[in-house]
């Protein structure tokens, strides 16, 4: 295999991969010596440092990531144009999950009052929650949410989650409330 063989066959590589790959990893693919293929990325990297895209080692591997210099307009492209938003079914329970994780399907409906069944499919779907375990008592699966809903709030961990006590009504507002309801 020539060098540009080996370079064109990483670039390949590495335009599908979800995460870094490393020098060796890429060696055993293309079945070339590491130091061929370390000199490879070499090349690589440097051919792309005027472009839209970089050839990076982040983590331990080699990935393609977009240039720094373009992420006004690559943050605009993901957050307006591809967006697909949540119904408010699967934003409430999403919200029940958040705050009271983990939690059961049959504990999620029971709070929200509905079958949740397809809207936790969706959830699970779109990479916001997953299964954590089960329940002793019941056997039921049970679902927590995913660092990547944390990634996209914009929140570091579980405990920046705004409080939910100011939304709530006051002990006498919740009284006037059910009075009203038996009238």
């Amino acid at each position: 295999m020539s060098n540009v063989e080996v370079e064109r066959s990483i670039e390949a590589i590495l335009m599908v991969v979800d995460e870094p790959l490393n020098e060796v990893v890429l060696a055993q693919v293309l079945e070339q010596p590491v130091e061929v293929v370390e000199a490879a990325l070499a090349v690589l990297e440097t051919s792309y440092e005027d472009r839209g895209f970089s050839l990076r080692k982040i983590n331990g591997g080699w990935r393609f990531y977009s240039n720094p210099n373009y992420s006004a307009v690559v943050e605009k492209f993901v957050l307006d144009g591809q967006q697909s938003r949540l119904t408010q079914a699967a934003l409430e329970t999403l919200a029940v999950i958040a705050y009271r994780q983990p939690v059961s399907r049959a504990r999620v409906s029971a709070i929200r009052g509905v079958n949740v069944e397809a809207v936790m499919k969706t959830l699970v779907t779109r990479g916001l929650v997953e299964e954590s375990g089960l329940e002793h008592e019941t056997g039921a699966i049970l679902y927590k949410t995913t660092s990547y809903f944390l990634e996209r709030l914009g929140l570091n961990a579980l405990a920046d989650l705004p409080a939910l006590a100011p939304y709530l009504p006051d002990l006498e507002g919740l009284d006037e409330i059910l009075d009203s309801l038996t009238d």
